[in-house]
């Protein structure tokens, strides 16, 4: 996992990686870093089992949240502040903003230049159709991270991650916007196209798909 991999600053990826999680403990509530790196492990492991570059992968998932320090007021002033667009949706759905402002906050703050790890932290909440593998790692490793204990299926969608990776993501997208639904929670609409988008893939794959 790559301390022998010499980054673009001289140093290696394991000394990035380290002085990373030191100023991220520094700028997030505990139970948010220790998601943190929950996050960034499982990445890993999901990029063992489909091949992904692993630096990429445990980067992307240890800074996913890494404008979760902010309140809404202050991430719209921020967005507002670098020029990050904001649909609608988003205004309406304030808790997505993080990921959306997290992508450019990364690079400000961390250095991260690679677009493909940028590009997995925007989609992070919302998702979108067909994700890279990148993507869909961030977004269901978010999900699947052993800190979490509330959804309902995690046992189930946590072993077809390592499985069916394609097939945990449209589990993760249905289960989000039935919750939502059932809730009362606002549901943008970048949620709903990626859900579409998965279940029709599912559907062209002659799997069963849930109402």
């Amino acid at each position: 996992m790559g301390n022998h991999i010499a980054t673009g600053n001289g140093k290696t990826d394991l000394e990035n990686i380290l002085e990373i999680r030191a100023k991220l403990q520094t700028m997030l509530k505990p139970a948010r870093y220790e998601h943190s790196l929950s996050v960034s492990f499982t990445c890993i492991c999901l990029a063992m089992r489909y091949g992904v570059d692993l630096h990429q992968a445990e980067l992307a998932g240890l800074v996913h949240d890494c404008a979760k320090q902010f309140s809404n007021e202050e991430l719209l002033k921020a967005c507002a502040q670098d020029g990050v667009a904001l649909t609608e949706d988003m205004l309406r759905a304030p808790q997505v903003i993080h990921s959306v402002y997290g992508a450019t906050y990364a690079r400000t703050c961390f250095g991260i230049e690679d677009p493909e790890i940028l590009s997995a932290i925007y989609f992070h909440t919302l998702g979108k159709p067909d994700m890279s593998l990148l993507e869909a790692i961030v977004f269901t490793a978010d999900y699947i991270e052993a800190r979490r204990d509330k959804a309902a299926r995690l046992p189930e969608i946590r072993q077809l991650a390592f499985t069916d990776l394609e097939r945990a993501v449209y589990e993760i997208n249905h289960d989000t916007i039935h919750y939502l639904e059932a809730s009362g929670g606002y549901i943008c609409k970048d949620s709903y196209d990626t859900y579409q988008y998965y279940r029709t893939r599912m559907q062209e794959r002659g799997l069963t798909v849930s109402d």
